[in-house]
């Protein structure tokens, strides 16, 4: 059985993998506390230090699809699956990029506060209680550290590359990432941009076909 190294989204942990069904292993990376001013490019090999098989499957969900990026880029892979993410700094929203050129996301909030939690819940495409209760989990734990560090990494994020074989899974509602802006390889109708969660059986049919 082959295995899949996993790397969750920003601030999440490997609840979010565990709806899936997939003909292999999962094998889930935890995030690292990044350094003080840590390169992205750095610590993701830090993250792929982990890794144990040569020529790995990675499969990264949102900022970890960013990651997972950075990492195929040192360490040769069989296979790169991103979920929920972007490939290039091009499919990023144009606001994203303009926060980031700007710096911007250094004096606008950026963290969910709990007036504007009804908010961000929709954008994430939250639909049930059980949902709800998992991010405000996430909200609530999340190190202020290796969040500042991610949103930084995030708005500021300078890639042209990616690897031939890989395979973008995104949602037809996704808000964080608009679909319109991306070429994706697979999109799971009605997908929001936790569809890890709420469309689990068809996007885990997507991943079975690829592996």
């Amino acid at each position: 059985m082959k295995t899949i190294y996993c790397i969750s989204g920003l601030g999440t942990d490997e609840r979010i993998f565990e709806h899936l069904t997939i003909a292999a292993k999962l094998k889930f990376i935890p995030w690292l506390r990044p350094q003080r001013g840590e390169p992205l490019k750095k610590y993701a090999k830090r993250m792929a230090d982990s890794i144990e098989h040569p020529r790995p499957i990675l499969l990264g969900v949102s900022f970890g699809g960013m990651v997972a990026i950075e990492i195929a880029k040192q360490v040769p892979i069989e296979r790169l699956i991103i979920v929920s993410s972007v490939k290039t700094t091009a499919e990023l929203p144009p606001w994203m990029r303009l926060t980031g050129r700007l710096y911007l996301y250094k004096v606008l909030p950026t963290r969910s506060y709990k007036f504007t939690e009804k908010f961000d819940n929709r954008r994430l495409g939250v639909t049930n209680d059980d949902e709800r209760k998992l991010v405000d989990s996430y909200r609530k734990k999340i190190d202020p550290v290796y969040f500042n560090w991610a949103v930084h990494r995030i708005f500021r994020w300078k890639n042209d590359w990616f690897p031939e074989n890989i395979v973008q899974i995104h949602g037809e509602r996704d808000r964080i990432f608009p679909l319109k802006r991306l070429t994706p390889t697979h999109v799971i109708t009605g997908g929001t941009h936790i569809m890890i969660l709420n469309k689990a059986d068809k996007l885990s049919r997507c991943i079975n076909s690829v592996i």
